[in-house]
């Protein structure tokens, strides 16, 4: 019962920090003091370094070895390139699905769609990011590649900041949810290319999309 109350504090303190770097509130090459945080958030240090933990692994946090943990600045330019190597992968792993997925991962990469288009619906930004992360885990798994799937998880787990902060811009959600239909339309209907395409558009950084991370940054980096 302990570690099912603590999962739920780990998730507030882990958003709250995430969302205190994008802004600038928490700004970079400052140290996350395990302590000072504990007594912020009304928790023991166990929690807290969890949530550091998960923040490491999406690059947004380094920790150095007998020093901490402390606040990366990633640059506009790491993260274009790291958007351009997630529509590779993803692209691979929608043609591979098209290809390759049993009726059964067809089966539930519809249910993951249908469950992004409750969320949508619901006008929930987090709770359409979370649905996302199935639909995307969905397709990795029907391309049946399980490198692809290591290498697509990690780097979607890198990004997935950036990805839900993008969510927040106007009517993105509904144009993401619009290209989720689109990607789904192509795979069941066998077509590779299609859905190679869909996916590739649907996670490249250009025109508007590029415009609002540039803008986002700038807020962050204003605020620093």
């Amino acid at each position: 019962m302990a570690a099912e109350a603590r999962r739920p504090r780990v998730a507030e303190i882990r958003d709250a920090l995430e969302n205190g770097i994008l802004t600038g509130e928490v700004p970079a090459g400052e140290r996350l003091d395990e302590q000072a945080l504990a007594d912020r958030f009304g928790v023991s240090r166990t929690p807290v370094r969890e949530a550091v933990r998960q923040l490491a692994s999406t690059g947004l946090v380094e920790l150095i070895p007998n020093r901490g943990a402390f606040v990366r600045k990633v640059s506009t330019r790491e993260l274009i390139e790291m958007f351009e190597v997630m529509a590779g992968l993803e692209a691979m792993a929608g043609r591979l699905a098209t290809r390759r997925a049993s009726p059964e991962q067809m089966g539930r990469l519809v249910a993951a769609l249908e469950a992004c288009e409750r969320a949508a619906a619901s006008g929930d930004t987090d709770a359409y990011y979370a649905e996302n992360g199935v639909f995307h885990a969905a397709i990795y798994e029907a391309s049946g590649n399980d490198f692809l799937i290591a290498e697509a998880s990690r780097l979607h787990q890198r990004l997935m900041t950036y990805r839900r902060l993008q969510l927040r811009v106007p009517r993105r959600m509904g144009h993401s949810l619009a290209e989720h239909r689109a990607i789904v339309e192509a795979i069941t209907a066998g077509d590779e290319t299609q859905a190679e395409t869909a996916l590739r558009e649907h996670i490249t950084i250009q025109g508007e999309r590029f415009a609002d991370l540039v803008s986002i940054l700038k807020g962050r980096d204003a605020a620093e």
